[in-house]
């Protein structure tokens, strides 16, 4: 007799943060979209999951039934006045109007194509670096070695913050995305820690402001005659270091692991450069990585789902970008795809305003790396770590190449 434990239905029972689900989402996703287009679990304090590109289309605007002020995909510890910084959030993120109209013009001038150009270079010139790290080895982790050195260190020249304490950064933003479910103790340090050195800079900006910075121009900033309260540029520093760094490290990472596997696609762009705008949007298309949460603020019922006033429902874009109703053979890349209206960056008011930022920082660092090792391969596909939940990437992803010749 089989003592197998049953495998769960994942239209009542999935688990986001299961292995077999970080790995690879998109079977499950289908499974649930073929049966059961929205989801529920009562694991993690219980949440609804919506898969097709409809419904999550339909949730994101409706900003009345569906509030962005709890946007983590697992319940968070109880916020009250003992716990440090408990009244900052992540705005415009996690604002609703009408906070989140100024909250979002006050962001949006320094993600403008022309406010992220001039980091181009820079980026460039940084993924050089990185690669003339490893180069000579014939061998690298694209995840640890490359993707996840980029982001971090472009949001640091952004916020005028040292680069130097890069892996501070990345290990508090991992401890607030990948570990925080399993390690709220944990999530709340990393938290405090990141927080305090902000408050430290957006003081020492008050009182030494430096031209063409992020956090001098939030601190100089205005709203109805009256200067932008701290703990809201806080939160929108914890917003920019946060959601920028995991999210296109992810994408980074995720594409480079999908082009270690398909030498036709390098080839592709080697053969075609100018199908590098529609293969960047694919790549977002296909390997989404963001998953946020959103609040019930009444209770209603959405697609046949009685929801209550307090659920949690998580918006998995990588979900609604799969969808078959809405693309063509959904999980075939096609770099030259067109009509691509995915979601990767979300939909409606909250739409990413780093959108820009991310572009530039995926098609410098892929169109670098192609450059300098036009053929690699992974060393073990099945050695290779993701982290899932809040964002879905690769961790760890060695590859190995020819080493260039001396």
């Amino acid at each position: 007799m089989s003592t197998t434990e049953p495998i769960p239905d994942p239209t009542t029972d999935y688990d986001i943060f299961a292995p077999a689900f970080v790995a690879d989402p998109y079977p499950m996703f289908e499974s649930i979209r073929s049966r059961c287009p929205i989801a529920h679990t009562d694991r993690h304090e219980g949440s609804w999951m919506p898969t097709t590109y409809e419904a999550l289309h339909d949730i994101a605007h409706d900003v009345d039934t569906f509030s962005s002020s709890d946007i983590l995909v697992f319940p968070r510890p109880p916020m009250n006045d003992g716990i440090p910084y408990h009244d900052v959030g992540a705005p415009p993120i996690s604002s609703d109007p009408p906070v989140h109209q100024w909250a979002r013009k006050l962001v949006l001038p320094f993600f403008s194509p022309g406010a992220v150009r001039p980091y181009e270079e820079g980026t460039r010139e940084l993924c050089h670096a990185l690669i003339d790290g490893f180069v000579g080895r014939g061998r690298a982790d694209i995840a640890g070695d490359y993707a996840q050195q980029i982001p971090v260190r472009v949001i640091a020249a952004m916020l005028g913050v040292d680069d130097s304490r890069s892996d501070e950064f990345v290990g508090w933003v991992r401890a607030i995305l990948e570990q925080g479910h399993i390690d709220p103790a944990g999530r709340l340090a990393a938290r405090t820690a990141l927080l305090d050195f902000f408050a430290e800079r957006v003081a020492d900006r008050r009182a030494n402001p430096r031209e063409d910075e992020l956090i001098t121009q939030l601190v100089q900033a205005e709203v109805d005659g009256e200067p932008v309260p701290d703990n809201h540029i806080l939160g929108t520093c914890n917003l920019m270091l946060v959601a920028g760094i995991d999210t296109t490290w992810s994408t980074i990472g995720s594409s480079l692991w999908h082009l270690a596997q398909h030498p036709e696609h390098r080839q592709q762009l080697r053969d075609e450069p100018d199908l590098w705008p529609s293969a960047i949007e694919e790549l977002l298309r296909a390997y989404s990585p963001v998953t946020m949460a959103r609040i019930v603020t009444k209770d209603t019922d959405y697609g046949g789902c009685p929801m209550q006033e307090g659920d949690r429902v998580l918006m998995a874009f990588p979900a609604a970008n799969r969808d078959p109703a809405v693309f063509e053979d959904p999980d075939e890349i096609r770099l030259d795809r067109e009509g691509n209206r995915h979601l990767a960056f979300g939909s409606g008011i909250h739409r990413c305003a780093g959108s820009n930022l991310a572009r530039l920082e995926l098609r410098a660092s892929l169109q670098v790396f192609l450059e300098r090792i036009p053929d690699f391969e992974l060393v073990d596909a099945a050695a290779v770590t993701w982290a899932g939940g809040q964002v879905h990437g690769p961790r760890r992803c060695e590859i190995h190449f020819d080493r260039p010749a001396a």
